[in-house]
């Protein structure tokens, strides 16, 4: 009689209990897969060595997404906190006009991401998702209280020192979304999870549109401006201070037992970090959605860094506006990021939905260059589309590269996705503030559509080879 050694099975039962058996059984005998409790034939196995895991999904799985979510938002705030108020910071601190300093404060986020996103991706599968978000959350607090003490008009070099240290947390922050979902969240809600995990991240850029251009005013009166500045930057401090101490007390690195299948197969495989970027590395379709992600998230910072510049070429004393344009571009975006959480749950249509996202994105591109310098409420509409497609596309192309990696750590491909993303927004921001410069705002945007349109046909060219799909099936 032929027998079959070591062949896994894996039962589901109606209280989602996921049983698993190693056995040896002989032909008469065969195991089923049953979506109720198993029923055994007469003959039963000849030896049998079982083993219990159970699947479990926990409500503080909300917490851990809530303290992420606030972690996120008080890293990403301080992102174009001088960018929008561009101008005043400009003349509070003497710089020239033409210099690009200010415009390096949010670059920069981007320049320590690329040096650091290969560290910080095996740091987070070496040493854990806590560890590393309490490195993130304590850097983003120091980082904000040197810039405290540089409320003095000379002491520029101080705030930029300080804002290069919250940057360089960002690294444990913009790999965590997909991680987080993934060891938290049951298979029907890790994609929605993940909608929300970026979410904290936009809303945080939403807040530093905002606040800034109203604590900040472009007084005549110097002075004025330092105690507007100092209100701000203690006020972010103290914040990032009290969140600092909630995620020490309540964040925990995983639950006591994994919430679906895949999560169970994923955190028994073992760790290999080399070997993973070598295979990151030959996968096509990660290496497509690598340039597309890239180039969509690319024109969405350097439409963000230089938002204040580009309105206020068009419209006299808007920098108010500049501001609102901003946190109306993000708004949207948070509900374009949650929407299409909720249509990959219901849908799993993975590919098909990054290309409509994609496409939409290039659409409102477009009416967004050829509107600007009409009524300033048009723009108001168009930069809401745009965000609404493009900050949209985030959590698609996280949960896409989750799906054609898996079962690599997701911390490592969604963070090699964002060191990319930062590579093109340091290239494109530079380029369209050039262009801007040598040309005029109308041709920069519109060679930043033409560049989109490129991303576009590189998304339609990604295989939609789910595999994450395949290993829950």
């Amino acid at each position: 009689m032929k027998k079959y050694k070591n062949k896994e099975v894996i039962y589901q039962n109606m209280l989602g209990v996921v049983l698993s058996s190693s056995v040896e059984y002989s032909d008469s005998w065969r195991p089923f897969e049953l979506a109720n409790a198993p029923k055994f034939r007469k003959h039963q196995p000849i030896k049998t060595n079982l083993r219990y895991t159970e699947c479990q999904i926990y409500k503080r799985r909300w917490l851990m997404l809530f303290l992420f979510v606030i972690y996120s938002m008080s890293n990403a705030m301080q992102w174009v906190q001088y960018s929008i108020i561009e101008n005043v910071v400009t003349r509070y601190y003497g710089l020239e006009p033409t210099s690009s300093w200010i415009e390096w404060t949010s670059m920069i986020y981007m320049l320590t991401y690329i040096f650091f996103i290969i560290p910080g991706s095996w740091a987070l599968d070496k040493f854990g998702m806590r560890k590393c978000v309490l490195i993130g959350a304590g850097g983003t607090c120091l980082g904000a209280w040197i810039k405290v003490l540089s409320l003095s008009p000379n002491l520029f070099y101080v705030g930029f020192i300080g804002q290069t240290i919250v940057g360089l947390s960002q690294v444990f922050v913009l790999s965590v979304p997909a991680r987080l979902a993934a060891v938290w969240f049951g298979s029907n809600q890790v994609s929605s999870a993940c909608s929300i995990g970026v979410f904290g991240n936009q809303l945080g850029i939403a807040v530093g549109f905002l606040l800034p251009p109203m604590i900040v005013s472009n007084d005549e009166e110097i002075d004025k401006i330092g105690s507007q500045l100092g209100l701000m930057f203690k006020g972010v401090a103290g914040f990032t201070s009290v969140l600092l101490i909630l995620i020490a007390i309540f964040y925990e690195e995983k639950p006591p037992l994994p919430p679906s299948l895949a999560a169970l197969k994923q955190s028994e495989r073992e760790q290999d970090f080399l070997g993973s970027l070598k295979r990151l590395a030959t996968n096509l379709g990660y290496i497509l959605l690598l340039l597309s992600y890239g180039i969509n998230v690319g024109i969405f910072y350097a439409i963000s860094t230089l938002l204040n510049r580009v309105i206020l070429s068009y419209y006299e004393k808007a920098e108010e506006d500049a501001g609102r344009l901003g946190v109306l571009m993000v708004i949207s975006g948070m509900l374009g990021s949650v929407v299409c959480g909720m249509v990959l749950d219901w849908t799993h249509k993975f590919k098909e939905t990054t290309v409509v996202v994609y496409f939409l994105s290039l659409v409102g591109m477009v009416i967004y260059t050829v509107t600007l310098g009409y009524d300033i409420y048009i723009v108001y509409l168009t930069l809401a589309f745009l965000g609404f497609a493009m900050t949209g596309y985030l959590p698609v192309g996280f949960e896409l590269a989750a799906e054609l990696t898996y079962p690599e750590p997701e911390g490592t491909s969604v963070g090699i996705l964002n060191g990319v993303t930062q590579v093109f927004g340091l290239i494109l921001t530079s380029g369209y503030s050039a262009l801007i410069s040598r040309f005029s705002v109308n041709v920069a945007t519109l060679g930043l559509c033409a560049v989109l349109g490129v991303g576009l046909a590189l998304t339609a060219l990604v295989p939609p080879k789910l595999r994450r799909q395949e290993a829950k099936a």
